[in-house]
This record gives C-alpha cells, sequence and structure tokens, in this order.
C-alpha cells in the first residue's frame, strides 16, 4: 500500500507569521524586489546590446533579408573595422596595464603597500661608471631609459642613486625632481595602515626613494600580470587578463568569421543560395559577443 503524507501539525505550517525557512515576511519580499529589479534591468541591457550596433551587423543582416548583397558587403566591411578596432583597443590597454605607471607601487620598511601619486621626473640618461658587455665607461645611455629603470628597481638593481643595466654595467642615474609625490597606503603594515593619511612631500619622497634604492627585488611593482599587480588584489589581475582576453578572443574569432562570410557574399555564395541565413547565424553570434562585453565593462570598468 502506498504511504500517506505525513500531517503537519498547526505549529508547523506557516500561517502567514513565519516562513519555513525561518524568513520573515518582510525580507521575504525585498529578496523577491531584488530579483524582479535585477530582471529588469538584465532586460535593458541586453536590449542595449541588441541595438548598439544599429549601423553596423543589424544593417547587414537586414540588407540579406532584402538580397541587397551590396548592402551586406558595405556593412559586413563596417562591422570587421569595427571589431578590429576593438581588438587594437584591447592590445593597447593590455601593454599599459602590463608596464604600469611611472611611480609603481612599494613596499614599505613595515611591511606595508602603498600607491604612488605624483608627476615623475624626467630620467634624462645614465653614465656608465663601470663596463659592461655593450656599454663601456664613460657612455651616456639616453634610450629605454624609463623600461631600464623599471625593469632594475623591481629586480633590485638600483642602489645609492646606480643602476646595474642588463649588460652588466654599472651607472649613475641622472633624474630630474618628482613633484607632488603622494603615498596612499593599500595594504596594513605594523605602522602604516589603510586609510591613514597620505604621506605627502619630502617624507613621501624618502620613503619611496628608500624602497627603490635599497636594492631588495619586489619591493616596486610595476603593472600587473598572473603573479602580481600594481593596481589592486593579485586576483583582480589573474581574472582582468582572463575575463577579458576570453571576451577578446570570442570578438577576435567574430572577426575572422565575418572576413570568411564576407568572402562568401562578395563571390556570390548567399546570392546564388537565394537566402543570407549564414550572415543572420553570425549576427547572432556577434551580438552574444556585444552583449557579454556590457557586463564585462560594468563590472570591470564602472564596479
Amino acid at each position: 500500500m502506498a504511504e500517506h503524507s505525513p500531517k503537519l501539525d498547526s505549529k508547523t505550517l506557516w500561517g502567514g507569521k513565519e516562513s519555513p525557512f525561518q524568513t520573515s515576511y518582510g525580507k521575504l519580499m525585498m529578496w523577491f524586489f531584488l530579483v524582479s529589479d535585477a530582471l529588469t534591468f538584465s532586460g535593458l541591457l541586453i536590449a542595449y546590446g541588441f541595438t548598439r550596433h544599429d549601423a553596423t551587423m543589424v544593417l547587414a543582416v537586414e540588407s540579406g533579408h532584402r538580397m541587397n548583397q551590396k548592402g551586406v558587403v558595405k556593412w559586413l566591411i563596417a562591422t570587421i573595422i569595427g571589431g578590429a578596432f576593438f581588438v587594437g583597443s584591447q592590445a593597447w590597454e593590455w601593454s599599459h596595464f602590463i608596464h604600469g605607471s611611472e611611480f609603481g607601487k612599494i613596499e614599505l620598511s613595515d611591511g606595508s603597500q602603498a600607491i604612488v601619486k605624483g608627476h615623475f621626473g624626467e630620467i634624462e640618461n645614465f653614465t656608465v661608471i663601470e663596463s659592461g658587455m655593450h656599454h663601456k665607461k664613460g657612455a651616456v645611455i639616453k634610450e629605454e631609459l624609463l623600461h631600464e629603470f623599471q625593469h632594475a628597481a623591481a629586480n633590485g638593481k638600483i642602489k645609492d642613486g646606480t643602476i646595474r643595466l642588463h649588460d652588466g654595467s654599472l651607472a649613475k642615474i641622472n633624474k630630474a625632481k618628482d613633484h607632488e609625490m603622494k603615498l596612499i597606503i593599500k595594504r596594513d603594515g605594523s605602522k602604516n595602515k589603510v586609510g591613514d593619511t597620505p604621506i605627502l612631500g619630502k617624507a613621501a619622497e624618502k620613503i619611496y626613494y628608500d624602497a627603490v634604492y635599497a636594492g631588495e627585488k619586489n619591493r616596486v611593482i610595476y603593472g600587473a600580470n598572473l603573479e602580481q599587480n600594481e593596481y589592486g588584489p593579485q586576483q583582480y589581475g589573474q581574472f582582468f587578463f582572463f575575463i577579458t582576453g576570453f571576451h577578446g578572443f570570442h570578438v577576435f574569432s567574430g572577426v575572422i568569421i565575418n572576413i570568411i562570410i564576407l568572402l562568401g557574399v562578395i563571390s556570390g555564395t548567399y546570392q546564388k543560395r537565394g537566402h543570407y541565413e549564414m550572415v543572420e547565424k553570425t549576427g547572432l553570434y556577434w551580438h552574444f559577443v556585444d552583449l557579454v562585453w556590457v557586463f564585462v565593462f560594468t563590472f570591470f570598468y564602472l564596479v
């Protein structure tokens, strides 16, 4: 025989006083409101994502519906140019994000970390005082100065105003004075804490160059990669590169697919078939990637 469902007494049943999940009526209604509001915003963002490129991929699909071969070619070319511009812009952003700021982030003597703001004094030249494999004593180096300076500082090869260059030579650093330097604590130490008043002026300069000229590796961090991040927590850099890179790969793939489809359109393949369904299917992929960027941009650049 089949068993009957167990009967629940009045204390166990929800009679409007308390929910089975021990959640108050007000809190439950707030969750309903938040979920519905989130769905509303999602709908708006989706609508925005699909209308964002009205002048490119959508018009290519529309031209295909009218069997307008020239129109499809024109708007596909515009879409490809736009996609290539996006990928190029992302590559430019990555290069600056990886190289970092001129000052970098420093570790203070108490173990705290601080980002550095201000006007970085221009490095005028390096004067070689000890010969190496390529540079002879007395030589004046005027090229790739900032890159050489940052690489040496990050690897603890700057000490007491001299720099050990990549060829083993030792050079004196000739650098203009910094202006309006400010240290903002971003990680607690034994003395300095997050939220403390920024360190300014000569005090900031002394602390900064004590770290740079200490001759210790990783006292200065420039830019971001999968192991370190000048701008914030290490995990942020990892997520940034992975997610934006994954999206960038999709955009790059979309550009390649659009080029292939464009060649088919130019050769008259879809005109002969009597429809441009491939253009429409490619458009669905392209708009999906576009929609994803709305959320990537929101989380990484606005939040």
